[in-house]
């Protein structure tokens, strides 16, 4: 059973306050997770406990938990009670053209790739129109689940024309980044990317292979990534949870065709991890 948290603050609600005492209960809860006082997994005091201790009721103490469990801040396990969730790991959506392996080397992290599958595919129709070749042409088809400390983080299938580099279907795509890869080994210039992004519900395959509950929130990816010529050398299709992801986007004020200010400032580092 993980550790429970404690709480001992009767006199921080302010019944005279003209604020909401479920706002003010629920700011109080996210300045405890957010401070480090208690720390993922850990158990939060009950709703009784909750009540008798800031002197509220049950409604408004749920209401407090509700909105957090909404905000990704705490998760509820039926007949367990209420617990801290884990910090959601960001990634970068368009500063830069990374992938998934780069940033999270980039923020400390060890990603751990587990490979699916791995083979040569006629392209269908969505693939081909992404990548820019015929129906049924080859293309290099490989799916992964990537994790972070042992806890599967996102589901994604990776799309390679074959006739560019068909020598890849062979690489160790387990422990490497594919970015760097192409670059380093063969010579191949990215320069841009397009990037969709949306919710999605998770379905029983994707449940099961990251460990949450079929109809749970996904943020789905697709990615398109071309050469310096204009060339599409990748599509990806990635499934990420909902629960423990987020994506930073940085925006420029553009007025004919350049940016307001000279030099765009850059965002803040990418590991400071949402509690």
């Amino acid at each position: 059973m993980s550790e429970r948290t404690t709480l001992d603050r009767s006199d921080t609600i302010k019944k005279d306050s003209p604020l909401p005492l479920y706002f003010q209960l629920k700011e109080l809860l996210r300045q405890e997770i957010e401070g480090g006082k208690w720390q993922p997994r850990q158990r939060l005091p009950s709703e009784t406990e909750l009540c008798q201790t800031f002197g509220i009721s049950r409604t408004v103490v749920r209401q407090a938990l509700r909105e957090l469990e909404y905000e990704g801040l705490l998760y509820r396990e039926q007949g367990k009670g209420t617990f801290v969730a884990e910090p959601k790991i960001s990634e970068s959506l368009m500063q830069d053209l990374s992938g998934f392996y780069e940033d999270m080397v980039a923020q400390g992290l060890t990603p751990v790739t587990k490979v699916l599958m791995r083979e040569v595919q006629p392209a269908t129709g969505k693939v081909a129109d992404y990548l820019q070749v015929e129906p049924g042409d080859k293309v290099i088809v490989v799916e992964r689940l990537r994790s972070i400390d042992d806890e599967p983080i996102l589901l994604v299938t990776t799309y390679l024309p074959y006739d560019i580099c068909p020598e890849l279907v062979e690489e160790d795509w387990g422990a490497q980044s594919l970015y760097a890869l192409l670059e380093d080994k063969y010579g191949f210039e990215l320069s841009h990317g397009r990037r969709t992004i949306e919710a999605v519900a998770a379905d029983q395959y994707e449940s099961e292979l990251l460990s949450i509950e079929e109809g749970a929130p996904l943020i789905l990816l697709d990615s398109v990534s071309y050469l310096e010529d204009g060339r599409p050398i990748e599509y990806y299709h990635a499934v990420h949870r909902g629960d423990r992801s987020r994506f930073e986007v940085e925006v420029v004020r553009m007025r004919n065709g350049e940016p307001l200010a000279g030099r765009v400032p850059e965002l803040p580092p990418t590991n400071s991890l949402r509690p």
